[in-house]
């Protein structure tokens, strides 16, 4: 059973529009404080930030919204800084993908060998001089090395906040990726496990991206993006993903890192209330987190060989593909 450090970010301000604000308080109303806790988790509630909602910023085309993006980042840092510092396992429920940022900030105050694994239907690698909306979330891959926004990259207590070898990419869609985006992945060190490599295979991959990441950064902060599961299958988020996962392998995936003691936090992104005005998607994602956070089974684990695996990643010049976005 876990001690848990709990925070709201309802912020989409670097999202493309509203309704990502409102995820923290749907996921409150879905039982999510008393489900972990009747599940025997002990749960320390930290509250939520100001609201922050999305407004179209028609002066900053390349960076929308950028000082109020840096400004929430701000809030968040030090209210993690906070939760570090408590004997708790931080799950930070967002909120727009520009949220792991200021996570990051705060931890890596508590853990200079911290990892990323960034559990997105997308590589997030574009940047102001690439993109052709601006919108930050877009671009979160890109501010983590340093690459992005310059105002974000720097946000940290080091620059960049983590080299490409303390990171890992798991679930994404190649055919989202761009030609810059997919030049950028062929030319680093970033570990890659794409979507179509990991489906049937799901423990396997997963456990898999974890161990080697384990080799190169401890502890190891997950940041979870609702659109890496399938839309067909999980309609949430902003940006839908034909050819993500479905629910089930990305709550699979989702228990076997949460398992793992080498993990320091949880960052969950993406999901836009206003698409689901019944709460039944929040209630979903809520029963998946809760059985998540209970942990993997540690016989099926043996069983489906899921101890270190000595094959390193998926490379990208593994993968058969050009896409152009």
């Amino acid at each position: 059973m876990r001690n848990i450090g709990l925070l709201g970010v309802p912020s989409s301000v670097g999202a493309r529009k509203t309704g990502q604000e409102g995820a923290p308080q749907a996921f409150r109303q879905a039982g999510l404080v008393a489900k972990l806790q009747a599940a025997g988790h002990l749960v320390v509630d930290f509250g939520d930030l100001h609201e922050a909602p999305y407004h179209p910023d028609q002066r900053n085309p390349r960076a929308q919204n950028l000082d109020r993006v840096v400004r929430v980042n701000r809030h968040i840092s030090r209210h993690v800084d906070q939760i570090a510092r408590q004997d708790v396992l931080p799950l930070i429920l967002g909120g727009d993908c520009t949220i792991t940022l200021g996570v990051l900030d705060g931890l890596l105050r508590h853990h200079p060998d911290l990892g990323l694994l960034y559990f997105d239907g997308d590589v997030d690698l574009m940047t102001p001089d690439t993109s052709g909306t601006g919108i930050l979330d877009g671009m979160g891959m890109a501010h983590i090395l340093g690459c992005g926004a310059d105002e974000l990259a720097r946000l940290g207590p080091r620059y960049p906040l983590l080299t490409d070898d303390r990171i890992a990419l798991y679930g994404f869609d190649v055919a989202e990726v761009s030609q810059t985006e997919a030049d950028v992945l062929r030319n680093g060190h970033l570990s890659t496990y794409p979507a179509y490599r990991i489906r049937r295979r799901v423990k396997r991959s997963a456990a898999r991206a974890l161990t080697d990441l384990r080799k190169r950064a401890c502890p190891v902060l997950v940041h979870f993006d609702v659109d890496v599961i399938n839309f067909n299958d999980f309609p949430a988020a902003d940006v839908p993903h034909y050819n993500g996962l479905s629910f089930r392998d990305a709550m699979t995936a989702l228990r076997i890192f949460l398992a793992d003691p080498c993990v320091a936090g949880l960052v969950l992104t993406e999901f836009n209330a206003e698409r689901d005005p019944e709460g039944k998607l929040a209630r979903q994602l809520v029963n998946g987190l809760v059985q998540a956070m209970n942990g993997a089974d540690r016989s099926t684990q043996k069983r489906d060989g899921l101890h270190p695996n000595p094959s390193g990643p998926f490379r990208m010049h593994d993968v058969p593909w050009v896409a152009i976005r």
